[in-house]
């Protein structure tokens, strides 16, 4: 099991958790455990196509899986995932 960290955003998808335990060998099989358990999470993680929405930044142990091996990224037991949505912002 790998811990996945939720951000304020998911939250009300997840029941108010801060926190989740998933079961998977790789960051989607993560994801996709989570998403199999709270659906309200799938259009908010994933796109059309399958993957991460381009909004949605996913860190495995501190490291952006987007550099390592993306859905695909081996976990290992007590690893933790952080999901991160993308901010944006600026001035008028």
């Amino acid at each position: 099991m790998a811990t996945v960290r939720i951000p304020p955003v998911l939250r009300a998808s997840v029941g108010g958790e801060k926190q989740l335990e998933a079961a998977g060998e790789s960051v989607g099989e993560i994801l996709r455990s989570v998403v199999a358990s709270h659906p309200d999470t799938q259009s908010q993680l994933f796109a059309a196509d399958g993957e991460l929405n381009r909004y949605v930044n996913v860190y495995l142990n501190d490291e952006d899986v987007r550099v390592l091996d993306g859905l695909d990224t081996a976990v290992t037991q007590g690893d933790t995932l952080v999901i991160l949505p993308a901010m944006a912002g600026g001035t008028d």
